[in-house]
């Protein structure tokens, strides 16, 4: 079997005449990169890609902004995906007839994120700038795999030109079937979720959280990380923002629709703390997944955040020359350079100073920081600590301007001294969102510092 036969086969392919809703979308055929037909490495399957127009224009059906039709796009796949399993005609997409048809079950594997601006979940069949609709129709890139006959031959071509075909003219079918009204309520949640996010800064906000969000997360073999990860099935609390922090109101701008929340708002310092295991990294993580667009159902549909959030936390690696000196004034020995340009193989604390400073000298318009991936000793102040160091603590309390534009959203627990600092405390307790005022925050801070002096005699 050699490699030119199989170009020969794919051709055939290509070849194909239009079919009842679809053809061959030909503009975008790029051999060998959108357009293949390749034994795999242990010859038992035929691998495949190959990029189809199917030509109901939904562009034409749904009259609403073409930023939403992303959501309509990711609704077809993944019916299609579910699909895969029963109907025989789709069964190339999940490598059905395989000797190991779980090495292709990637392709089939369900997906609640419908557009990212980072490269998330590339092995995974999404709406992304080679799966669209524009008014043509709608453009997929068809991939799988297929048995891989014993010797190439003629009949084999043939036959295997034949599977393709009935594979798109199955999916065809599932497209003309789906119903306008899912097409426009994937349409519109997509959308709503874009303009919601280009109307925060109006609305003096960095991210909100909707009531009744479920940001908890399952993993999967192939959706090991929490921006890819499905709805978490068994307990998943929904998130109510407490009275105590003020939630905000919001008109959807697609559909109209009016729901509340958390408002995270621009320059403020807001806590999220609580006791160990109350899902006070969840929170924030969901934070950070609301910069992508979410299925209807993912649970993190209504939690929306600007684009450019960023996190910092501790981590052991090269320093290429950069500022920390918001943090040190004078560089520890084994450090090279200044503290306005620093070199070597940075401590925990060092490596999140300059992640810190990157973000805020970005202009990044949020910041996370969860204590359970954090430098302690860049956090909150020590009786030990030299005076050529100052925490974070100490600069929101004495010099907040530093932080210039940028919210610091933070999760903590056993850092009293940083919460006291927060403009807004939410506490979770039990899953569940609550608050306590900053002032009573500080004198209770206050009344313990004094029992803990007391009994240190």
């Amino acid at each position: 079997m050699e490699a030119a036969g199989w170009d020969g086969c794919l051709k055939e392919i290509l070849d194909i005449s239009a079919g009842t809703g679809w053809r061959i979308d030909t503009p975008h055929v790029r051999q060998d990169v959108t357009a293949y037909l390749v034994p795999s490495f242990g010859n038992d399957a035929l691998l495949f890609s190959v990029p189809v127009l199917f030509t109901r224009s939904l562009a034409d059906e749904i009259p609403l902004g073409p930023e939403g039709s992303d959501g309509a796009v990711h609704a077809l796949i993944e019916r299609i995906k579910q699909r895969a399993h029963d109907v025989s005609a789709l069964g190339p997409l999940a490598g059905t007839g395989t000797k190991f048809p779980h090495r292709y079950d990637a392709n089939v594997e369900p997906y609640t994120v419908v557009h990212s601006q980072e490269a998330i979940a590339s092995h995974l069949w999404h709406p992304d700038d080679r799966n669209f609709c524009d008014r043509e129709g709608i453009h997929l890139l068809i991939h799988g795999a297929l048995p891989c006959p014993p010797a190439q031959s003629p009949q084999e071509t043939r036959r295997i030109t034949e599977t393709m075909q009935a594979l798109f003219d199955s999916i065809s079918s599932e497209a003309e079937a789906m119903p306008v009204r899912v097409l426009t309520n994937a349409w519109e949640n997509s959308l709503d979720q874009k303009l919601l996010r280009n109307q925060l800064p109006e609305l003096g906000l960095v991210a909100f959280a909707g009531d009744g969000s479920r940001p908890a997360r399952s993993f999967s073999r192939h959706r090991s990380s929490f921006r890819t990860a499905g709805k978490k099935e068994g307990v998943n609390i929904p998130f109510a923002c407490p009275q105590e922090l003020s939630p905000v109101e919001i008109d959807l701008p697609a559909t109209g629709e009016r729901i509340t929340g958390l408002g995270i708002k621009r320059r403020e310092v807001f806590s999220v703390t609580g006791s160990n295991a109350q899902g006070k990294t969840t929170f924030l993580n969901g934070i950070i997944a609301g910069m992508d667009d979410h299925a209807a159902g993912d649970g993190r549909e209504r939690i929306v955040t600007v684009r450019g959030a960023t996190n910092a936390e501790a981590m052991n690696c090269e320093l290429p020359g950069v500022d920390v000196s918001m943090f040190f004034k004078k560089l520890p020995p084994g450090i090279g350079g200044t503290p306005k340009a620093a070199y070597g193989a940075g401590s925990g604390s060092m490596t999140m100073a300059a992640m810190v400073q990157k973000a805020i000298a970005g202009s990044a318009p949020l910041l996370l920081i969860d204590e359970d991936r954090a430098a302690p000793n860049l956090l909150v102040k020590s009786c030990l600590q030299k005076e050529d160091v100052t925490p974070l603590a100490e600069i929101l309390a004495h010099d907040r301007s530093k932080m210039d534009n940028t919210t610091l959203l933070f999760a903590a627990c056993a850092m009293d001294t940083l919460i006291v600092q927060a403009d807004r405390i939410m506490v979770l307790d039990q899953h569940v969102a609550g608050a306590i005022d900053r002032n009573a925050f500080r004198a209770m801070l206050k009344e313990s510092l004094l029992k803990t002096a007391e009994r240190l005699g």
